[in-house]
């Protein structure tokens, strides 16, 4: 077997792991959120895992977690060195040691996308936050919200207008949804909603 169909086989064997939800990923938002709800800490996940829950599954390779900056600070008083290191001294980011997985934490009153200020910035997680299985997430409106506000305003975050538009057509989102969206990204919200009422072309 030639070393690039052994590293294909790799990444195949990692997406199916990731699809079947028993990913190193899935177990490091699992592992995160056991120590979160064991310390007290109101959280929500965001990112690829959050997108999964609401009706697109996408590969990630890190876990967003929402938390308040107070919170953040006191999971690593009790968790860096024991399973956890930052990946840069003073950072939001950490390294589950255990699956090798990133945790990049997303702080509470943050903005999105290019991280200046904005009508949308990163919410309090006890707003926000459902349940879903092992974990909480951040509920579906917002998690639009926080998408649209970061593609918006950041060239190298379009993945995020995508990930919406994707929402909209898989889960049949309806237009009326946009009135529960902040004023600052209702019209992209109403673009991209268009956009998904027009089926692909057959080539």
């Amino acid at each position: 077997m030639s070393a690039s169909v052994a590293a294909l086989d790799v990444v195949l064997d990692r997406l199916g792991d990731f699809f079947m939800g028993d990913s190193p990923l899935h177990r490091a938002a699992r592992a995160i959120a056991q120590r979160l709800d064991d310390l007290g800490i109101d959280y929500a996940i965001g990112g690829a895992l959050c997108l999964g829950v609401h009706g697109v599954v996408r590969a990630t390779e890190d876990v967003g977690v929402l938390l308040s900056r107070e919170a953040l600070e006191r999971f690593k008083r009790e968790w860096l060195g024991r399973g956890y290191v930052e990946l840069r001294p003073g950072g939001k980011a950490v390294r589950d040691t255990a699956n090798q997985v990133k945790i990049d934490f997303l702080l509470a009153g943050d903005f999105p996308g290019d991280g200046k200020p904005k009508p949308v910035s990163f919410p309090d997680p006890r707003e926000v936050s459902v349940p879903a299985g092992s974990f909480r997430v951040i509920t579906l409106p917002r998690f639009i919200e926080l998408k649209l506000a970061s593609g918006m305003t950041a060239p190298h975050r379009l993945q995020d207008l995508a990930d919406v538009l994707r929402l909209i057509e898989s889960s049949r989102l309806p237009r009326e949804l946009g009135e529960q969206l902040d004023a600052y990204v209702r019209d992209k919200y109403d673009e991209l909603w268009s956009a998904a009422q027009h089926p692909d072309d057959d080539y």
